[in-house]
């Protein structure tokens, strides 16, 4: 099993040594101090660098919404293409810049429309049980059945081709790699930058009815082909690298938790708290950056002009300001605000999307294959987690 505890990675994403789904003893003490101490850590394009750690529900919450922390970055466009170095690219925006963009993809969010697809969400999930019971009694569960179902959602929305998926899961994948170096993930950004201005090029000449296309097609005249790359990219990463993550990382911890998993399985009113318990529970995205624009106050805490702070989203889901003492699995629990979409103006757009394919995903693989478990010892397991989305390499199952 990989070692939750790897000292690469900020103690604000850390997790238990021998319990890999809970904060690590050294993060669950920051936040019982109640002060914001400064923790480092490693970026490879930030080099060496210090943060505050935000680790309280309640400052967590307080700092995601506030104005003078920044979630951004000013776009250089003489700098190389990054993720982060990208017009479009809506977690480096702030104010009406960030409104302006947001708006040109909020409606293909709505719950309304998201609910139309639920069909068509359970056909590919009815698919993907088919060809894994057909496979064998023997599976990996991430490649076989949790990166295809939001892989072929996302693709569908955007316009994509599905066949493109090895080659943009295999570019995810570098990008979410944090012990890639900035020369490796330069090149690959390259190339996720020229395979959806491609696409881009596709969409400005026949805009189609893809989530995409409808941009263009509404607001053609208001973004560029370099913001309408920002979109694409950050919609094809988050809608299939979070998702999948949470379908794998989700079925790892109720087959280690039989009573819950059997709740799920057999009583559909328990469907929509386990989601939202599991999305708590493991909080995938386990951290997100703020640095503060001015000198601030946020909750009783002294912020200076520049100071950069990570927030735990790991660790403010599992304060007991939130749950109570016991912040352990409990797919019967009453939902929570959680903040495992985030809070605020960055909230993620498809969180409503992502739940669909939780509440559908999930019961059906334990209804289909009731007898399901591992099919290797707990402790082989291989943790994803030098990565900003927390998960599995891979998950053998049988049944």
């Amino acid at each position: 099993m990989t070692d939750p505890q790897n000292p690469a990675l900020l103690v604000t994403s850390r997790r238990a040594q021998g319990c890999p789904f809970e904060p690590a003893s050294e993060l669950t003490a920051l936040r019982e101090q109640g002060d914001l101490p400064t923790v480092s850590g490693e970026h490879p394009f930030l080099g060496h660098f210090d943060v505050r750690a935000v680790t309280r529900y309640a400052d967590v919450r307080a700092m995601s919404t506030h104005g003078h922390l920044s979630a951004g970055a000013n776009v250089d466009p003489d700098g190389p293409r990054t993720l982060f170095n990208q017009p479009g690219f809506l977690l480096s925006y702030d104010g009406p810049e960030h409104t302006r963009l947001r708006r040109m993809l909020t409606g293909a969010f709505t719950v309304r429309r998201l609910q139309q697809m639920r069909p068509w969400i359970e056909q590919i999930v009815s698919a993907q049980l088919d060809a894994m019971q057909e496979a064998g009694p023997v599976a990996d569960l991430v490649q076989a059945y949790a990166l295809p179902i939001p892989s072929l959602v996302i693709c569908e929305l955007l316009g994509v081709p599905y066949t493109d998926r090895a080659d943009f899961q295999h570019r995810s994948a570098v990008l979410l790699d944090s012990t890639r170096t900035a020369e490796e993930q330069i090149a690959n950004y390259a190339g996720m930058h020229a395979y959806m201005g491609e696409l881009v090029t596709r969409l400005r000449a026949e805009p189609g009815d893809s989530l995409l296309g409808e941009v263009v097609g509404k607001h053609g005249d208001d973004v560029t082909d370099e913001e309408l790359i920002g979109f694409g990219n950050l919609l094809l990463i988050a809608g299939h690298e979070t998702t999948s993550n949470m379908i794998a990382l989700g079925t790892l911890v109720l087959v280690q938790n039989p009573e819950q998993l059997a709740a799920v399985r057999d009583d559909d009113e328990v469907t929509t708290p386990a989601v939202e318990e599991l999305l708590r529970y493991l909080s995938i995205v386990s951290q997100i950056g703020r640095h503060a624009t001015t000198d601030l106050d946020v909750t009783g805490h002294a912020i200076a002009a520049g100071e950069r702070l990570t927030l735990s989203i790991l660790a403010a889901n599992q304060d007991p300001e939130l749950v109570g003492r016991d912040a352990g699995l409990d797919v019967h629990r009453k939902p929570v605000p959680h903040l495992a979409f985030g809070f605020g103006p960055h909230q993620c757009l498809g969180q409503q999307l992502a739940r669909i394919e939780l509440k559908v995903a999930l019961p059906a693989l334990l209804r289909r294959f009731p007898t399901l478990r591992l099919a290797l010892p707990f402790e082989q397991i291989d943790f994803r987690v030098l990565s900003p989305v927390y998960g599995l390499m891979s998950l053998p199952l049988t049944w």
